[in-house]
């Protein structure tokens, strides 16, 4: 494995840690409930120490739950999404699953305000999940559905996902528990959710204009990214000089990856970055980090 993949791989598996942490820290003990396939697991638990003479003490057996579920679901998503992605997946769900176990639930980070509770546990959990996302790897779960139905349509993304599943999760605990406990998990899923969003810079589409003298990053484009570019000819309007005008449409974190290869190789050129809302025609939405092949 390469300093590089080893250090993506890490960084995913850190991201599970901040969501194992923020679910168990300051969700559960605040008697909130997760959304999507951690929250049917926080269900099915629920169910199971009403109807069975179980203790489970400090242990949140939600996690264990969650890896049962999640392996038929990485069976079905096998042929759709990489190898190398689905071997970090998990990776990354066994090791949240350890961490969703092994963190105590009786103790709480914030006591006696669910309202906080629910805000910094979906700052946390969301960040955690974006970071895990970036980085090449999946909590499993909604997650990988979200990802799949990316590939196929470029105005979903991972969040908006989740939040359209969370919805079905919070219809079932309107009819369980008190309103309070819904609005209050219903703020810390919309928080995760927007906080996912933004870090997991695979879902945003940014198009690049490159002014320079030298356009070879044309080819490193194609073979770093798998996409395309288009070249022009253009001329400065002081200097008179001939320039090299390259376009082009990637994700936020493959435009982040370009302007450090121009920087990293000291290249002359004028960037400008633009946020794109939609794009019709082909452009695929990429699940793995910046050069790395799914």
């Amino acid at each position: 494995m390469k300093t590089e993949d080893g250090a993506r791989l890490l960084k995913a598996l850190f991201g599970t840690f901040l969501f194992s942490a923020g679910m168990n820290l300051l969700i559960v003990p605040a008697g909130l409930y997760s959304g999507g396939l951690m929250g049917i697991s926080q269900m099915i638990r629920t169910a199971l120490s009403g109807i069975l003479p179980v203790e489970f003490g400090n242990t949140d057996a939600a996690g264990i739950i969650f890896f049962l579920i999640n392996v038929p679901l990485l069976i079905f998503a096998w042929k759709m999404i990489g190898r190398r992605f689905l071997y970090k997946t998990i990776l990354c769900v066994f090791m949240q699953t350890i961490f969703l176990t092994v963190l105590p639930v009786n103790y709480s980070m914030i006591k006696d305000n669910p309202f906080a509770a629910a805000v910094v546990g979906g700052i946390i959990c969301g960040y955690g999940v974006g970071l895990t996302l970036r980085e090449g790897g999946s909590g499993g779960g909604q997650d990988v559905l979200g990802l799949c139905l990316m590939k196929h349509n470029n105005r979903l993304s991972v969040g908006k996902i989740a939040l359209l599943i969370n919805l079905v999760v919070y219809l079932w605990c309107a009819f369980q528990y008190q309103l309070e406990t819904v609005v209050y998990s219903i703020v810390y899923v919309c928080v995760s959710s927007i906080v996912t969003d933004m870090v997991h810079l695979q879902n945003r589409c940014m198009g690049v204009i490159v002014v320079t003298e030298n356009c070879e990053m044309v080819s490193w484009i194609i073979d770093q990214y798998n996409r395309t570019a288009t070249l022009l000819e253009g001329e400065g309007g002081y200097s008179g000089k001939s320039y090299y005008v390259v376009y082009t449409v990637l994700s936020g974190h493959e435009a982040k990856m370009l302007e450090e290869y121009v920087k990293r190789n000291r290249m002359k050129a004028f960037i400008t970055f633009t946020e794109i809302k939609r794009v019709c025609g082909t452009f695929e939405k990429h699940l793995q980090a910046g050069g790395e092949k799914e």
